[in-house]
């Protein structure tokens, strides 16, 4: 298994279980900076390695209505201070190559979004930043079709990347989640995260927007550790029926400590069994 490194953070080798987690867009500075706070109460508490994430653009949205955050310049600005103020590493996703340059003095962790996972312009300029770089498995992909993908990256010299688990499309508008995903990328080498909030996601279950089933997410979150997940990435909200994106599928904040103590638990049992 390869490790992946982002300084004192380490993905595969079986000892951390590193969180990526935040409000699903850049609403304002109060939801961002109170739930970069909380987070980084939880973790440190609990000895979490955590990255805060949230999206500048949601550029693929549903419809053409629907609200994409404000843009790259005030989006980067508010990460920024956050990195700052709260002394955390900081994830967004880019869209288009022209955004890579804007964003490698500020990111941390260069998101690419599952439906651009196989673009190889995309994958091989973030690549080329150096920086550790998270591709999200297309919900169109099965999980042996990442080794080609993540081929891209390593082309250009960089193979600190990580793949995301996101759940695989099952008939319309539903996703499922297959553990042996895990096992199966763990044999190229490749360190795996599990999106515990975009798995429950109901694309265009909503009609003009996506829905969710957030009351899943415990439940798969859990097998997933157990089924040997490298870290997990999590969206969560002060007020997800308030959210502006993809709230339906996110975290309530206020019931993440309880959810990653579970987690914790589980990670435990593992390295004391030498099972992953």
């Amino acid at each position: 298994m390869k490790t992946v490194k982002l300084k004192n953070i380490t993905w595969g080798d079986g000892e951390a279980l590193p969180l990526i987690a935040g409000p699903c867009v850049i609403e304002n500075r109060d939801i961002v900076f109170r739930t970069a706070e909380k987070l980084k109460t939880i973790c440190t508490k609990l000895k979490i390695p955590f990255i805060f994430k949230s999206s500048y653009d949601k550029a693929n949205r549903t419809s053409i209505d629907s609200f994409r955050g404000h843009g790259i310049e005030e989006g980067l600005t508010i990460l920024n201070e956050v990195k700052k103020q709260f002394d955390v590493f900081v994830l967004s996703d880019v869209h288009e190559i022209s955004e890579i340059n804007l964003v490698k003095d500020v990111l941390d962790i260069i998101q690419i979004p599952a439906f651009l996972c196989r673009q190889t312009n995309l994958i091989v300029e973030a690549a080329k930043t150096g920086k550790v770089v998270n591709i999200k498995k297309g919900q169109f992909l099965a999980p042996d079709d990442v080794v080609n993908i993540v081929k891209k990256a390593y082309a250009v010299g960089n193979e600190n990347i990580l793949m995301t688990e996101r759940g695989t499309t099952f008939g319309y508008h539903n996703l499922v989640v297959d553990m042996r995903t895990f096992d199966i990328i763990h044999k190229s080498g490749i360190p795996v995260i599990f999106d515990s909030t975009h798995s429950v996601q109901l694309p265009g279950g909503g009609g003009d927007k996506s829905s969710g089933q957030r009351e899943f997410i415990p439940s798969l979150l859990k097998a997933a550790v157990a089924a040997g997940c490298d870290g997990i990435f999590m969206e969560t909200h002060p007020d997800p029926d308030s959210a502006l994106s993809d709230g339906p599928n996110m975290m309530p904040l206020d019931k993440v400590e309880d959810l990653l103590r579970d987690a914790l638990r589980i990670k435990e049992v593992l390295k004391k069994t030498s099972v992953r």
